[in-house]
């Protein structure tokens, strides 16, 4: 590798180039002739829409993907990278979105399982303190993984990353569940890394963190590139639109009155279960009315997950601990929640939000069976399914050749926006949504929160529970945090900041006020 000499403008060597990538796959075209520079010590941001063609381009790098055409050049050498092996073997590292750590076994343990060839566990260990306190990641290597914070988590998924001393790391949406102090200290080891040489390619739909972050940012639309910019010098604003290829519509929300009858109301609800990796509730009540949005922040693990099924019915619990349209509901399933006026958005799309395997149209009956009629006396109403299904396509500009299309065919974005659009369309009195906008683009991202604040307007109730604090903010009228089962009390958004929120997502709230929630629940 060639650096350049004190006061020469030469250019360095690339620490990797690719030149007229190419790959697709039936019925499109994800990357299409795409040109990529990295230099080192570089923070370079790979920006684009859900189904812009940067999975598809970091998984040829990383060896996942073989590309049909195109070549890649490592510190200035053609190379063949058939394997993540390979390349690791080169220097490549990623850390992807979603974790893949074994909850039952050690820190140590699951970095050594990522290692080509680990050392024995006491110099392991002793290798993963020495580069824990260099990079200040902070990871006991004896802890169990179920016992960390989610921000820990991702610092075990970086130190396997970083014992192999990369020269080039790729990051995937890696502040998606982070609190904006666990985000700080990330960038600070980030820019660590840069200055000791590291190339990082870093993928991101938060585009202020782009702008903090990145020296440099290529955007990705329909599998081409379509510019390159210096982040720093241009406004969210502008990255958005070049990402979208028009103008960003910014959704406006107008805080409601507090005088609407509350139409989902919680009351001392706790839980308990065998599960040694679960959250219980511990005396959580809170209530959301009609018009109003509220908020649940929370890192990822702290409850989120129980509350949510408590709400769905997915788990029942004494009738009066959960009240829907002021009916007792804690002992209903989901079937006769929905019959009450709930419609619910799980964060898991595929499996859970819409079944992979089946069409668009048999995915609209999911959630609009009973409320559409689509299935009387056990018939399926098959003209109607497809035409519930066309009109979710049409108003929430879904990108899809159409209702025949299997769900696992769409972009995670078009395949959110299809299912906020089947549950808004079945007009519901009260919405739960899970993690709305996760790993969602910026275009997007603002149809679906426009979406929520419709629905709102039309006088739902709409709770929103999100691990994004912006997002939070820009949608809710009150925000309340969830930390290790508890609930704080609700705080409204006029009232409080991301960074007191950040604090209490820290667990750095009153005991003494968590799960009390609304003062007037009784």
């Amino acid at each position: 590798m060639t650096f350049p000499n004190a006061g020469s403008q030469e250019r360095p060597v690339p620490r990797l180039e690719a030149r007229g990538i190419t790959k697709g796959f039936p019925g499109t075209l994800a990357n299409d002739h795409v040109d990529l520079v990295l230099d080192p010590g570089e923070i370079h941001a790979l920006l684009g829409e859900n189904g812009a063609g940067k999975s598809t381009l970091v998984k040829i790098i990383y060896g996942v993907l073989k590309a049909d055409s195109g070549t890649l050049l490592w510190e200035g050498r053609p190379v063949t990278i058939a394997s993540p092996a390979d390349a690791r073997r080169l220097g490549i590292g990623m850390v992807f979105q979603h974790f893949s750590l074994f909850e039952s076994l050690t820190a140590a343990e699951n970095i050594a399982l990522g290692l080509d060839s680990a050392p024995r566990p006491r110099d392991l260990a002793a290798r993963i303190r020495e580069v824990s306190k260099r990079y200040g990641l902070d990871v006991d290597p004896d802890r169990h993984v179920f016992s960390l914070s989610v921000g820990e988590r991702q610092r075990v998924e970086i130190l396997r990353c970083l014992l192999q001393e990369p020269k080039l790391l790729i990051m995937d949406e890696p502040t998606s569940v982070l609190t904006p102090q666990e985000v700080s200290r990330l960038f600070e080891t980030l820019r660590q890394l840069a200055d000791e040489g590291v190339t990082i390619l870093y993928i991101s739909h938060k585009l202020e963190e782009i702008r903090s972050l990145c020296t440099q940012a290529t955007v990705l639309r329909g599998g081409r590139i379509v510019g390159a910019v210096d982040p720093r010098t241009v406004s969210a604003r502008t990255l958005a639109e070049m990402m979208i290829g028009g103008d960003l519509v910014v959704p406006a929300h107008e805080p409601v009155e507090s005088a609407h009858a509350p139409r989902l109301v919680v009351r001392n609800l706790s839980s308990t279960s065998d599960d040694p990796f679960a959250t219980e509730l511990r005396d959580v009540s809170f209530e959301v009315r009609a018009g109003e949005i509220l908020g649940i922040a929370g890192v990822a693990g702290n409850g989120q997950a129980e509350l949510l099924a408590a709400l769905s019915g997915e788990s029942t619990t004494a009738a009066d601990h959960v009240e829907i349209e002021g009916q007792a509901a804690g002992h209903l399933g989901p079937r006769a929640r929905r019959a009450l006026g709930l419609a619910f958005v799980p964060e898991e799309r595929l499996g859970r939000g819409a079944v992979p395997e089946m069409t668009l149209a048999e995915n609209a009956i999911l959630g609009g069976a009973a409320s559409r009629g689509l299935v009387r006396s056990g018939v399926i109403d098959g003209q109607g399914a497809r035409a519930f299904a066309d009109r979710i396509i049409d108003l929430f500009k879904v990108a899809t050749r159409g209702h025949g299309a299997e769900a696992r065919s769409l972009s995670g974005g078009n395949l959110q926006k299809f299912i906020i659009g089947r549950e808004i369309l079945n007009k519901p009195r009260l919405l739960v949504a899970a993690a709305p906008t996760w790993g969602v683009d910026a275009g997007a991202a603002a149809a679906i929160h426009q979406a929520l604040i419709d629905l709102a307007a039309d006088g739902a109730a709409v709770l929103v529970v999100s691990q994004d604090l912006d997002e939070l903010f820009a949608l809710c009228d009150r925000i309340a945090v969830m930390f290790h089962g508890r609930l704080s009390h609700p705080q409204p958004v006029g009232q409080t900041s991301v960074e007191q929120i950040g604090l209490l997502m820290g667990g750095l709230f009153d005991r003494s006020e968590a799960g009390k929630g609304d003062r007037d629940v009784a």
